[in-house]
């Protein structure tokens, strides 16, 4: 297999919908430069995330591994110490791993103290930031209320603004995300009544463009390093707030606002949680036009002005030839409802939520028949560590490493008993939705088992399961989790989850090769269990336990 891999870019938006792209099929949404690396790769439609909301899912993501393997089911739930994470596997392998940008990762802090891992050392650093080495690392959640800002770390975004002169404690919000009202108010992004003012900050010094700046800076300096290298380069946008700077703020009109995916039958008696969540702040918000008309023109720029940022980034890639031997990859950490099914954000296991863009363009020439094509098999978030570590010439550890290399799709090639569903978990414990619900923390928990035709969801606490037929309900309209003609369907569902559910999650110390190499040496050791007068077996192994008596 003539390999031509030698560094990789793994490029991550933050809640970027599957279906926002042109080369998947937006009518009005132009995305030439995305198009162009679909052109250059392949483009998976079925690449579903472990876990709709952007710190879980990242953790499976960058781990590998399902939520309830890792333990970091929702935001700011520390990923523990311990868990490997794909720069952890890529430096056995003599690569780096960087980062720049966003993470979302929350550090374990007691179990370091526990330990005894200071966090200005190198292997402190790395286990504070998921196994990366960081080149910049900015999160873009710079929110401040009453008890002060929701990160308490430094934002490296507010002090570059803070040197090109814009004033405030917090210019991420008065600028970056925010607008001038006619009578010279603030028109902040948290209020969506704002997403079509333009953002009162130059274009180019933006969150987008400032993170590809610091991409290319970071290039420039490996042109004295001779390592191979993985940089996770890891963009705020196209996340709330929803608000863009010039131009992009008005190139997109109402006219172009795709129809909302919503039916009046979805409100009538939904299944409990779904209930719960169309009735919160965000799923309230929108449902109504007036916010999806604000809202989604702004989503759309903020997306236009990424794939602009990607043109910028391919470009110099190629300026300097390094597309010849950088694997590209990018994807989402979860997508956006934008008022499909009566809710906003994401949280729940609707495509518009669980299923994100996934574009691999590999440079090796055995990825060329597969240029441009189109692979609808079911892919998860985890498969990009497997992908990964493969890539750089590594056996994936198939005791710790969960998901599955993506290579031989990229070869043209058909894996052997590829999986047959996708999992996706959900942890609403930390939520208002679980307080209303009466739920305990340890109940409010949601599974997805899909396959290319059924979605099924279990709800721990007692609740009734949902059932759709993507086949012919594609749109997710019909619960048929209390169907009596669909019973066998749920009951297949909850097998597949109980296998699942038994899978090899937790002995992630030792392989099974591992365990193979050690079976029967305890023998050559003296370990000689159930022997009468030693000739069951080979004199060589008593030899040390004969002769005359000292």
């Amino acid at each position: 297999m003539a390999r031509k891999i030698r560094n990789i870019l793994f490029i991550m938006y933050d809640q970027l919908r599957f279906d926002y792209l042109s080369c998947a099929g937006h009518p009005w949404l132009e995305t030439p430069h995305m198009d162009a690396l679909a052109a250059r790769g392949v483009r998976f439609t079925r690449c579903y995330v472990q876990s709709p909301v952007c710190g879980s899912s990242r953790m499976s993501t960058y781990t590998g591994r399902y939520v309830s393997s890792h333990g970091a089911a929702w935001n700011n739930f520390p990923l523990k110490v311990g868990e490997q994470t794909v720069g952890d596997h890529l430096r056995k392998l003599g690569m780096q791993s960087w980062l720049i940008g966003k993470t979302h990762m929350k550090v374990d802090e007691e179990g370091m103290n526990r330990l005894g891992i200071a966090r200005d050392g190198v292997i402190g650093a790395r286990v504070s930031e998921c196994g990366f080495d960081v080149f910049i690392r900015d999160d873009g959640l710079w929110g401040e209320g009453p008890d002060g800002f929701y990160d308490a770390k430094r934002s490296p975004y507010n002090e570059f603004l803070k040197s090109k002169g814009y004033a405030g404690g917090n210019p991420w919000h008065d600028f970056a995300n925010s607008g001038v009202t006619e009578d010279g108010d603030l028109a902040s992004g948290w209020f969506m009544k704002h997403a079509d003012q333009p953002a009162n900050i130059d274009k180019a010094d933006s969150e987008t463009p400032w993170l590809t700046d610091r991409m290319i800076e970071f290039l420039g300096a490996r042109d004295d390093d001779p390592a191979p290298w993985m940089c996770h380069l890891s963009y705020i946008k196209p996340h709330w707030p929803y608000i863009v700077p010039a131009p992009y703020h008005d190139m997109y009109g109402r006219n172009q606002i795709l129809p909302a995916v919503r039916h009046p039958d979805e409100r009538e008696a939904p299944h409990p949680v779904y209930g719960a969540f169309m009735g919160n702040a965000i799923g309230q918000a929108f449902s109504r036009d007036e916010v999806r008309e604000k809202v989604i023109p702004a989503y759309m720029g903020l997306i236009k002005q990424c794939d602009d940022e990607l043109g910028r980034l391919m470009k110099f890639l190629e300026d300097t030839g390094r597309i010849d031997d950088t694997m590209i990859v990018l994807t989402s950490d979860h997508g956006d409802y934008l008022g499909d099914h009566w809710l906003g954000e994401k949280d729940l296991f609707h495509e518009q939520s669980v299923k994100v863009p996934l574009i691999v363009y590999d440079p090796s020439a055995d990825a060329d028949a597969t240029r441009g094509t189109v692979c609808d098999e079911l892919v998860e978030g985890i498969d990009l560590a497997a992908t990964f570590i493969e890539a750089a010439g590594g056996k994936v550890p198939d005791h710790i490493v969960e998901g599955r290399s993506l290579a031989p799709f990229l070869r043209g090639e058909k894996p052997e008993a590829w999986r047959d569903f996708v999992v996706s978990e959900y942890d609403y414990s930390a939520t208002p939705m679980a307080v209303k619900l009466g739920v305990a923390p340890r109940d409010a928990r949601l599974f997805m088992i899909a396959d290319k035709r059924w979605k099924f969801m279990h709800a721990e606490g007692g609740m009734r399961p949902m059932l759709f037929d993507m086949q012919n309900d594609p749109q997710e309209f019909v619960d048929l989790g209390e169907s009596a003609e669909h019973a066998g369907v749920v009951d297949m569902m909850y097998e597949r989850l109980a296998v699942w559910s038994r899978r090899m999650a937790q002995r992630t110390a030792i392989s099974d090769d591992d365990i193979i190499s050690k079976r029967g040496r305890s023998r050559r050791m003296g370990i000689l269990l159930g022997l009468y007068d030693g000739s069951e077996v080979d004199p060589e192994l008593t030899v040390k336990y004969r002769g005359k008596a000292g």
